[in-house]
């Protein structure tokens, strides 16, 4: 069954430039102006985290974080664009230093867990039942500080309380292996689809699968998919590229390597990815040398190399594969397929 795709990425993803050793090299763009520009860009809709949507939400009440959240979704629907998902900022916040739901202050926890609430909140509001949950503080510097079999009891705990918060609401987590953190708790897809299942509702807990979080893992982002698509968990996906086990680079889909792009892309096509309505979402960053004119081309380009792999994907003669696999010819198909990823 071939996919759907339709394209999305977040506001994060056109900045100014900035990295740990240096100032911004390019002016802000405000909100509205990035959304003037995703149509443009081809794409449909928007990723958000809480305060994206809702900004300085932790000094508004429940009647004004809903307000805003619904005054976001009238903008939203007058530039025909929908909203993924929304994702709760919890790395974010002087309380999540040390994390949210493993934080060794019981106040603190309690703020990570409200903060996760007023989430689904505008979740609800601006029409959309995907959370997408990125643990970035679950983890710690040094292992001594948390009992591990603790913090994922409580992270599970965290998780299933949502789930009866909201009984519409899906939780999509997204495993990273590191950074900002040295050892995460959940940093990798089976780990976190492991995690869904100490919850109360399994089937509303699946994951957002990162390229390069993958492979900042040691591992293939495409088999991730796969493993997260018999399991029936993939929620959601962060395309982009990395070069090796560095920081998380987020570089344009493909930009590294073209045959793991066309693997990720031939993997989720295959399987019907999008037909229920999943969306391909990219995570790309502008390079820093870019200048503000030119400042959209990653994204543009990610969704471009997306679909040029997709159409060598879909040219490529079953029977002819199916041949190769059949001779166990694998230096044939591999052939093939390099051959036709350099358009031969």
């Amino acid at each position: 069954m071939a996919g759907k795709f339709v394209f999305t990425f977040g506001p994060w993803n056109i900045h100014e430039g900035s990295d740990p050793f240096g100032p911004d090299v390019r002016e802000s763009l405000a909100f509205d102006t990035k959304l003037a520009m995703y149509k443009k860009l081809g794409y449909d809709g928007v990723q958000l985290h809480d305060d994206d949507a809702v900004p300085n939400l932790n000094d508004m009440t429940a009647a004004e974080i809903e307000a805003a959240a619904k005054a976001l979704k009238a903008k939203l629907d007058s530039h025909g664009l929908f909203a993924e998902f929304v994702a709760p900022r919890l790395w974010f916040d002087p309380r999540t230093i040390d994390g949210g739901f493993t934080n060794n202050c019981p106040k603190c926890r309690a703020f990570a867990m409200e903060r996760f609430k007023k989430t689904v909140d505008i979740a609800q509001a601006l029409g959309t039942n995907l959370v997408v949950l990125w643990l970035a503080r679950e983890g710690t510097y040094i292992r001594e500080a948390k009992d591990s079999a603790v913090a994922v009891e409580r992270i599970a705990a965290a998780i299933d309380e949502i789930l009866q918060y909201c009984p519409n609401i899906k939780i999509a987590i997204e495993p990273k292996p590191n950074e900002p953190m040295d050892h995460a708790y959940i940093p990798t897809t089976g780990h976190a689809i492991a995690l869904g299942m100490l919850t109360s509702d399994p089937s509303r807990v699946g994951v957002n699968i990162e390229s390069a979080h993958a492979i900042l893992a040691n591992l293939d982002p495409s088999d991730e998919m796969g493993y997260a698509l018999a399991h029936k968990k993939l929620f959601s996906v962060h395309l982009n590229d990395q070069n090796g086990l560095k920081f998380d680079q987020d570089k344009s889909f493909g930009a590294v390597d073209l045959r793991r792009a066309f693997n990720q892309v031939r993997i989720l096509d295959k399987h019907g990815y999008g037909n229920k309505g999943e969306a391909v979402g990219l995570d790309v960053k502008v390079m820093r040398t870019q200048k503000l004119e030119k400042n959209t081309r990653h994204l543009s380009n990610s969704r471009e190399i997306f679909l040029d792999l997709l159409a060598v994907s879909r040219s490529l003669d079953d029977k002819v594969i199916d041949g190769f696999i059949a001779e166990r010819d694998y230096e044939g198909l591999e052939r093939l397929i390099i051959r036709s990823l350099m358009g031969k």
